[in-house]
Order: structure tokens, then C-alpha cells, then sequence
């Protein structure tokens, strides 16, 4: 996985320097810059549009649990991948790391959320506005909100520290009013 293409997806502004200077290097082109300056809500949607007719073709193909399965798999595995980069970019993995880089995740407006707790060993955040459900919404995508979206936030967990505990109990994707991230040191 490209180390800059996981940080654009994290930490926009910062990615494009690094994807300036790898282009530079490359000798890439003025395309190349374009693509990489789409902020992550709008590269999710681009995802969603292309990504949900292959998911509903697989389906009929091969049956919709088993498609669902191979792109729940790819999801995690590339949200895996994003955690260890939020980690690096967060210089660390501690739950103070975590807590400092939370306002990478609402970006553009992304997401806007009340933290309820902040310690050493635990952290609790009400996310009340997801621009990614509204957005799913807006094309009639709901039933993959979850799967293309809310399905990579364990995962992205995973890779920034598996001994940091992520439950989530409700989203506003699935109808809720707001999503209940905690995160719990794990001794």
C-alpha cells in the first residue's frame, strides 16, 4: 500500500506535500496532483459510486453474502493499513495519540462530535453529524453506508493499537442520532 495514498486519506494537507515531493521524484505530472488533492469525503463518495453497482453485481453473480464478505475483507484490510499510518503520523499509539488526532477525522466537515470522556486509559466521543451517511443517503446507497463506511472504524483501530478496546454500539448511519465511539486502554 502506498504510504502517501493512506496519509492523503488521513491527514489531507500533509499528504500533499508528500505526494508533491514523490511526484517530484517520479517525475509525475499535473493529473497526478489533481487526483490526489480530492478531499477524503469526496473520494469516499467517488468509492461508494463505483464500488456499490460491483458489490450489487457480484451479488447476483455469486450470491450477496459472499460478495459482501470479499469487500467487508478489502475494506478492513486497507483501513488496517490506515491505522498504522495514523499511528505513525500521530507519533504514537497511546491514548493520548489518539485523542490529539481525532480532529483529523472531521476535516471538511466530515464529522462533528462532542468528546465525553478523555483520559489516560479511556475516551468516549458522540459523533452527532456524518457527512458519509448524509452522502450515502443523497445516492440511495444506505445499505452500504455501513459496509463501505462505518465497516472500517474497528479495523483503523486495529492498526493504530489493538490494545486499545473500540466499541460502537449505534450510528447514525443505521438511524441513530449519533454514533458512540469509546476507545479503552486494554491492560
Amino acid at each position: 500500500m502506498n504510504k502517501n495514498k493512506v496519509l492523503k486519506d488521513l491527514v489531507p494537507a500533509k499528504a500533499k506535500k508528500a505526494e508533491a515531493e514523490e511526484q517530484e521524484e517520479e517525475g509525475g505530472g499535473e493529473m497526478a496532483q489533481d487526483i490526489n488533492s480530492v478531499d477524503l469525503i469526496v473520494r469516499r463518495e467517488i468509492e461508494a459510486l463505483i464500488a456499490s453497482p460491483l458489490i450489487e453485481a457480484y451479488s447476483q453473480e455469486f450470491g450477496k453474502e459472499a460478495s459482501e464478505a470479499v469487500a467487508q475483507k478489502v475494506i478492513q484490510k486497507l483501513a488496517l493499513e490506515a491505522g498504522k499510518m495514523l499511528k505513525m503520523f500521530a507519533g504514537g499509539d497511546t491514548m493520548e495519540h489518539l485523542q490529539r488526532a481525532l480532529p483529523l477525522f472531521s476535516q471538511g466537515g466530515a464529522l462533528e462530535f462532542d468528546i465525553v470522556e478523555a483520559s489516560e486509559k479511556k475516551a468516549a466521543v458522540n459523533v452527532t453529524r456524518c457527512k458519509y451517511a448524509e452522502m450515502y443517503k443523497e445516492h440511495g446507497l444506505e445499505k452500504f453506508g455501513c459496509l463501505l463506511g462505518c465497516g472500517r472504524d474497528f479495523a483503523l483501530m486495529e492498526g493504530f493499537n489493538p490494545k486499545i478496546k473500540f466499541t460502537r454500539t449505534q450510528t447514525i448511519m443505521e438511524g441513530a442520532d449519533y454514533c458512540d465511539f469509546r476507545f479503552e486502554i486494554e491492560e
